[in-house]
């Protein structure tokens, strides 16, 4: 399913595959930059391969439960699983999990570095989709607009480019993101912003989606759309909270 970028006797390597440690690498050049710039603190290397190791783990894990019972029955099956394909929101989770418990640790400030590592995500996620492009999954519904494309997943039927429609979403974040910094009232906003925006423009992306992929209310209520809205409705809390605190 991978296009392949270079390949070289057994040795093959994947476009998939370079977006991702690409867009990985920038993502830690830029958190490295922003939080000695801006919080005169250098992160040591392990912090960010701790990170890697929590995404790939988590982004793992919920594509297991997008289809639990399929992999239950046929238990042999897990082990694909590992050889391609993630879930942002499981991958999500699971960092910022990881993170928070590794700046409690340390004592190291929590919202500010959160901010910084808002922006950092939409770099990651945003040449990460480029990789799904690429390798044609996470595909839309089939579509006769102009926009249609054909990949060798969906068997030569157009359909919405989705990927590039979260690319697109994703960098208008970014560019509100800066925004928001720049005028922040309270640390933690940028990030919080985020996660409302990003759950928002995901929910509605979700509705060109025509890969598989879990639901809680089949074709209705996708697991994603699922997730977004407890994501906006604790940090709407949470937002609002901070914000009359600072009043």
């Amino acid at each position: 399913m991978y296009p392949k970028l270079l390949e070289y006797q057994n040795i093959t390597i994947y476009t998939y595959a370079i977006c991702i440690v690409f867009g990985t690498l920038l993502a830690i050049l830029y958190t490295k930059w922003q939080t000695k710039k801006r919080l005169n603190l250098v992160l040591p290397n392990i912090f960010f391969y701790l990170i890697f190791i929590a995404g790939y783990v988590g982004g793992k894990l919920f594509l297991f439960f997008e289809r639990p019972i399929y992999y239950i029955q046929n238990p042999k099956n897990i082990f694909s699983i590992f050889s391609g394909g993630f879930v942002f929101y499981g991958s999500f989770i699971c960092i910022i999990l990881f993170t928070f418990w590794y700046l409690k640790k340390h004592e190291i400030t929590i919202l500010p570095l959160m901010d910084i590592l808002a922006i950092t995500t939409t770099i990651v996620h945003a040449i990460g989709r480029m990789g799904c492009f690429f390798a044609g999954c996470c595909y839309g519904k089939p579509t006769n607009s102009i926009l249609g494309i054909s990949f060798p997943s969906t068997n030569s039927v157009t359909v919405h480019p989705t990927q590039l429609y979260e690319v697109f979403s994703i960098l208008i974040i970014m560019s509100l993101l800066f925004i928001i910094r720049k005028n922040k009232k309270f640390d933690g906003q940028v990030f919080l912003s985020y996660i409302i925006l990003y759950g928002i423009a995901r929910s509605l992306l979700e509705l060109f989606r025509g890969d598989s992929r879990g639901f809680i209310i089949q074709d209705y209520l996708s697991h994603s759309q699922f997730i977004a809205f407890i994501f906006i409705s604790i940090t709407t809390y949470l937002y609002l909270k901070l914000k009359s605190i600072t009043l």
